[in-house]
């Protein structure tokens, strides 16, 4: 997703100065879960919900979804509050440990919660077909749920959450409980919802998955927004350059004069570019940042640069790559 499809996107959620304080039997402060929180997500887009436990993701989805009433501000989804649950019907949620009939099949439960939706028979028995088959549970439909492993129920849960062929999609730790095969099958259905115009929120711990699928991110960390951007963006180190090219030995004399060298062995420059981090270590230096900074807060991009001249240390520093 560009930045101008961003920019000119429509908003599908949006949290203005939102905040939770849950308060003791007695009325005082317990915990402060979520402090002022700004944050827009827009249609079409994959969104990474990120941060430790107890950093605030769970209280946010609360919110959005009318489980929680803000102690300030706004969370706002379609344009209507949190609060308001008819709006939940445009809504898939499948939260991190699903809360399913255990004495149900497959059929079963997809059938019940078509039902909640006011379904007709004919629509929920169609649904509830395609979306076993998408899931890859056709050969274990009739087995009770009781029976399934966590894999198993993962993927079921996911069906009852796209049995209303929702909208908007909120998925926490979708991947926990698969396998390889099965994580790689999750991240391709969240692409596919994607190219279907739909909304994905996704929480989750595991880094690497969020990298592959996620078109943006926000870093949460004891309740305050850390860090908020398009992943390719928040994963480039600026103050290094990469150069790549083909057909051409990499020898001593072509590190000294790269230029000359590559024109002199009759090669060609492929790309010069700023090579990337990973998400896992992004994540972990916005915590370790957070932890020594006590009051650092998430910063636009404009006024970060105004607040902070530029570091000459590592200015310049260039790296290399070649393929013979």
């Amino acid at each position: 997703m560009s930045t101008n499809n961003l920019v000119n996107g429509e908003v599908i959620v949006e949290t203005r100065n939102l905040s939770k304080v849950y308060l003791d039997f007695w009325g005082r402060k317990k915990k402060e879960a979520l402090r002022a929180l700004n944050l827009q997500i827009y249609r079409g887009e994959v969104f990474g919900l990120l941060g430790p436990n107890g950093s605030g993701k769970t209280t946010t989805i609360k919110l959005l979804l009318g489980l929680l009433f803000p102690t300030e501000g706004e969370a706002l989804v379609f344009g209507r509050p949190g609060t308001d649950v008819a709006k939940n019907e445009r809504i898939g949620y499948l939260p991190e440990e699903s809360y399913l009939y255990r004495f149900l099949n497959a059929e079963e439960t997809l059938d019940f919660y078509g039902r909640l939706f006011n379904m007709s028979p004919e629509i929920r028995k169609k649904r509830a077909e395609e979306l076993i088959e998408k899931v890859g549970l056709s050969r274990d439909k009739k087995r009770p749920l009781r029976e399934y492993s966590k894999g198993m129920r993962q993927r079921i849960g996911l069906a009852q959450a796209l049995i209303n062929d929702p909208e908007l999609v909120i998925l926490d730790e979708p991947t926990s409980g698969l396998d390889p095969i099965g994580t790689r099958w999750m991240k391709d259905l969240i692409l596919e919802l994607k190219a279907q115009g739909k909304t994905v929120i996704m929480c989750s711990h595991r880094l690497d998955d969020v990298q592959d699928v996620c078109d943006r991110i926000a870093i949460l960390y004891e309740g305050e927004l850390k860090e908020l951007g398009r992943v390719d963006e928040l994963l480039e180190i600026a103050d290094v350059v990469e150069m790549r090219a083909r057909r051409v030995p990499l020898t001593q004399e072509f590190r000294h004069d790269l230029e000359e060298v590559i024109r002199r062995h009759g090669g060609e420059l492929d790309t010069v570019q700023h090579p990337t981090t990973t998400l896992e270590e992004l994540f972990l230096r916005i915590v370790k940042e957070s932890q020594v900074h006590q009051g650092r807060r998430y910063l636009p991009r404009t006024e970060r640069t105004a607040a902070t001249a530029p570091s000459a240390v590592g200015a310049g520093r260039t790296e290399v790559s070649a393929n013979s």
